[in-house]
């Protein structure tokens, strides 16, 4: 009996030694050879072209140095050692006391909250396991992790591991995430930065500063507190640390080209494909940018916006010593610190596609303020205003109030104080109620403080006259503004009152120049966009750009007011832009207190937005510096260049447009009376021409008996239609309000 229980002992002994020792084959069948961490092949390099074809980014894991240990800061490997395995100088690989107590935790809380993998074991499962939770693969860990051990020193294993494990935001390894953390080399972190890279090996979404700011603070907070347990730093230098700010924003990578451009493009792909297959994945993205015209605008805005920098700091500098030399001391609100640099933004796109040609975000910053800057656009709004006043039936040759007014606030809307036409009568009428709390008064004004009476709408926008703005949203309702505007392009929130006429609310670049492109494309609002086309590693093509389009606005209203927006650069505060020689509209716009110059301008195959300002809506300085004068001049060199190869087209006029001869003063056709350098080709919705020739005696004060019953569209005679095809237009001399003949050829480019 007992020699059988013997041999059946035997025999188990046997089959248990036999099962496990072919469970132990088949689980290192699978397992990869130790060599091949010699020989460690990166991941595809995804690539981003620009529209001809160039690449002008790669988005990559191994776009980085696999650097040595001793280039790799101390306090950045005993952080990572501190909070990820305190005892990895000390095991063979694996630590089944940590293991023990990982499982024990878990089963307490019925999840994971604590892993016992050992730095070895987490280096093995990153290079060689797949990501998932089976016994088997925790146990091919654990050999592999004994294999490594076996033939790498700790220092290898430690130097592989800190150029592989991933921080989060697609950056692997130490050299990365120094750089897509901090915009710093890793050599340049301090020990802040090194505790809060640490903190996020764990869980890099959870504890990511962008995403999570308490959270990463809480973390590096653990890790710094973890390496004062090891007596690896002292308690001045943990709190020192913990005092560092974290960064929540990702800096651009300084080597990057059009890097706004392609960090805009990597946001919204990264969300829709995720960070793997866009650091990973090998993708081939194809975009709009051109990147000729980009490295041109880079450079131009860059050189304007410094030389602003020299001359602002001068008058900073002047105006310190105006003050000190008047013997009262510097007011408070003054410092005598250097000014912060100034900052601007540029986009410029396809009027007839959508397509963003170039982007620039600002100046050595990750704030991109082409789509994330909301500031105010000034007089650049009002192009809005004079579109819903056509829509409403007036023209570009109707008379609008350019004199005193003022407005009162009764509680629940802004009323126009009647009568007070002066301001004097302002001052009369306001008088008994100055001392109330309650009583809200708003009276707007011109920037050049002049009154000019009453002017037709095309004279009032090519001047940028606010009063004439805030009369023709009175007269047409704020609502309506509002409409047009967001039928345009604009995304933003505006506030239906009175001040929205002076670009009272704000919005981003970007959506203001899709908005003006409306105008250029014929009342067409197309959706901007960056990417053509996404492939992936095979060449198979993920996503392609499909267009959007919709109407804005007739073709007729978004020629008409083109046609009056023109006036601003060939007569008005756009004229800098004249150099360009080609049809050109566009406006420009200062907000209050100089805090944002702007210009948007458009032919009829580009628009392009410029906007100048400082980040905390410090005013700019001088009153003689706005947008005209500028901004203007290096948004004008940039389009030289980009327009160097286009074709010089005007606008074409839409059917339903005709044109006639008038009076530019009075807005009447053109009479036998009127000077010639008044004469101006004006064109109409047809039906809503002027019928009456001018009869104004122009040696007198034409604003005195414009005051009559002068009117457009008043009885009297009427010039024969010119149907849909328009007549010669005026000379340049003519347009710009000089004396010679109307031309005899038709305007270029007109169908």
């Amino acid at each position: 009996m007992a020699r059988s229980r013997f041999y059946f002992s035997v025999v188990l002994a046997f089959l248990l030694v036999g099962l496990g020792s072919w469970s132990l084959r088949k689980l290192l069948e699978g397992l990869p050879p130790i060599q091949a961490l010699e020989e460690y092949a990166p991941s595809l390099s995804t690539r981003v072209y620009d529209s001809k074809g160039g690449v002008i980014a790669e988005l990559s894991i191994e776009k980085r140095a696999l650097l040595p240990l001793t280039k790799i800061p101390v306090d950045l490997q005993n952080a990572v050692i501190a909070v990820e395995d305190d005892n990895f100088f000390k095991h063979c690989g694996i630590s089944p006391k940590g293991m023990l107590r990982s499982a024990v935790r878990n089963l307490i809380a019925r999840r994971v909250v604590q892993g016992g993998s050992t730095i070895t074991q987490q280096l093995a499962k990153q290079i060689f396991l797949k990501p998932e939770r089976k016994i088997s693969r925790k146990i091919r860990e654990v050999l592999l992790a004994l294999q490594i051990e076996a033939n790498f020193s700790k220092s290898e294993i430690l130097q592989l591991y800190l150029n592989q494990v991933y921080f989060g935001e697609g950056a692997y390894g130490v050299q990365s995430a120094a750089r897509n953390y901090f915009g710093k080399e890793v050599s340049e972190l301090t020990l802040a930065d090194c505790a809060l890279l640490a903190g996020l090996v764990r869980a890099p979404r959870a504890n990511s500063p962008f995403f999570r700011p308490e959270n990463a603070r809480k973390r590096r907070a653990i890790v710094l507190q973890r390496m004062l347990d090891e007596e690896l730093i002292t308690v001045m230098e943990r709190d020192a640390a913990n005092a560092q700010p974290i960064p929540i924003s990702k800096p651009v990578a300084p080597d990057t080209q059009a890097p706004y451009f392609v960090e805009h493009v990597r946001r919204r792909l990264e969300q829709k494909y995720g960070t793997a297959a866009i650091w990973r994945g090998g993708l081939k993205i194809y975009t709009t940018l051109d990147l000729d015209v980009q490295k041109k605008a880079e450079e131009t805005m860059e050189k304007a916006l410094a030389d602003f920098d020299l001359k602002a700091q001068a008058e900073h500098e002047k105006k310190i010593r105006e003050l000190e030399a008047g013997g009262e001391g510097l007011p408070i609100e003054v410092s005598t610190a250097p000014l912060a640099k100034i900052q601007g933004a540029f986009v410029l796109m396809d009027v007839k596609t959508g397509a963003i040609r170039a982007m620039i975000g600002g100046r050595d910053s990750h704030f991109n303020r082409v789509t994330q800057a909301k500031r105010q656009p000034g007089s650049t709004f009002k192009p809005f205003v004079w579109a819903a006043a056509l829509n409403s039936g007036m023209t570009a040759a109707s008379l609008v109030d350019d004199t005193p007014l003022a407005f009162y606030f009764d509680g629940r809307d802004w009323r126009l104080l009647e009568g007070a036409t002066d301001q004097y009568s302002i001052n009369l009428a306001t008088q008994p109620f100055a001392s109330s709390p309650d009583f809200k008064i708003w009276v707007p004004n011109n920037f050049d403080g002049k009154f000019l009476g009453r002017i037709t709408l095309r004279r009032a926008l090519a001047s940028s006259r606010n009063i004439a703005s805030i009369n023709l949203i009175t007269q047409v309702g704020p609502p309506l503004v509002v409409e047009i505007a967001h039928r345009a392009g604009i995304r933003s929130e505006l506030e239906p009152a009175p001040a929205l006429g002076l670009g009272a609310s704000v919005v981003t670049p970007l959506e203001m120049t899709n908005a003006f492109a409306t105008f250029a494309n014929g009342g067409i609002a197309l959706t901007p966009y960056t990417v053509e086309r996404v492939e992936d590693s095979s060449g198979r093509i993920l996503e392609g750009h499909s267009p959007s389009d919709r109407e804005g606005m007739s073709p007729q209203l978004a020629y008409l007011t083109a046609n009056m927006m023109k006036a601003v650069i060939q007569t008005g505060t756009g004229h800098n832009a004249n150099r360009l020689n080609r049809p050109l509209a566009g406006k420009t716009g200062t907000s209050n207190d100089n805090r944002d110059l702007w210009f948007i301008g458009y032919t009829p195959d580009l628009a392009a937005g410029a906007w100048m300002g400082y980040d905390d809506f410090s005013s700019l300085g001088r009153n003689d510096w706005t947008g005209g004068s500028t901004v203007v001049p290096w948004w004008t060199d940039i389009m030289a260049y980009a327009l160097q190869d286009a074709p010089k087209r005007d606008f074409p006029a839409p059917p339903g447009i005709i044109f006639a001869v008038i009076d530019s003063e009075t807005g009447l056709l053109f009479g036998p009376y009127c000077p010639k350098r008044k004469k101006l080709l004006e064109a109409f919705a047809r039906g809503t021409e002027p019928k009456r020739y001018c009869d104004v005696d122009h040696a007198r004060p034409v604003a005195s008996q414009l005051e009559t019953e002068l009117s457009v569209g008043a009885p009297g005679s009427v010039l024969p239609p010119f149907g849909d095809t328009p007549p010669p237009l005026p000379s340049e001399e003519e347009l710009e309000g000089k004396p010679g003949p109307i031309g005899e050829e038709e305007p270029s480019g007109l169908e």
